[in-house]
């Protein structure tokens, strides 16, 4: 069996070619993608506990976490400094990415440039997985940052996500992180 994704102006297909001998194994699957709205809040929210929760976080952390993320999120919605795109396959949404754009002084990596593309909460639900949404939803972020002007994006990756953005070309760096001790809010993890 093979897969063709075509992706043309918002609407992916994906069709599922399948030997002869099955014909009611094919799956023919048109969806569309549209940009996000204020209205996704809780959305997006969900696919982000979704996210974590799928890399091994739980509920101690999650829910504190969606709480504080649901009341960052309203406002960078409504000013549009967090936009991404969702994909829908009638009328229900089943994959989402979100975008920003964050100051960083001029680096190396983008000598020119005061800011980077960032990619976060990359979520198909999982059902939809394995049928080049999460890689049409990183299409789309390129495509936006590109419009933006802004060459240079980061992300960072689950496990399970990591092969995906290799393959798209995108490669680790040598970033490190450290929870403060004695800082409200921080989690070891």
């Amino acid at each position: 069996m093979a897969r063709d994704v075509l992706f043309r102006n918002g609407v992916v297909r994906v069709v599922w070619r399948c030997d002869a001998l099955f014909p009611d194994s094919c799956l023919d699957i048109t969806m569309h993608s549209r940009t996000l709205h204020v209205d996704d809040l809780e959305l997006i929210c969900r696919h982000r506990e979704a996210m974590f929760r799928d890399a091994g976080k739980g509920d101690d952390v999650l829910l504190p976490m969606t709480e504080h993320f649901r009341a960052w999120l309203g406002p960078r919605l409504r000013d549009g400094s967090y936009f991404g795109y969702v994909m829908v396959d009638e009328g229900v949404s089943v994959a989402s990415i979100g975008l920003m754009l964050i100051d960083w002084p001029p680096h190396p990596l983008h000598p020119l440039q005061d800011k980077r593309g960032y990619v976060l909460n990359v979520f198909v639900e999982p059902e939809y997985r394995h049928r080049g949404l999460a890689r049409e939803l990183m299409r789309l972020a390129d495509a936006e940052f590109a419009a933006r002007g802004v060459g240079y994006a980061v992300l960072h990756a689950t496990e399970k996500g990591r092969p995906l953005y290799q393959g798209l070309g995108w490669s680790g760096t040598a970033e490190m992180a450290k929870v403060l001790v004695g800082v409200p809010g921080g989690v070891a993890g």
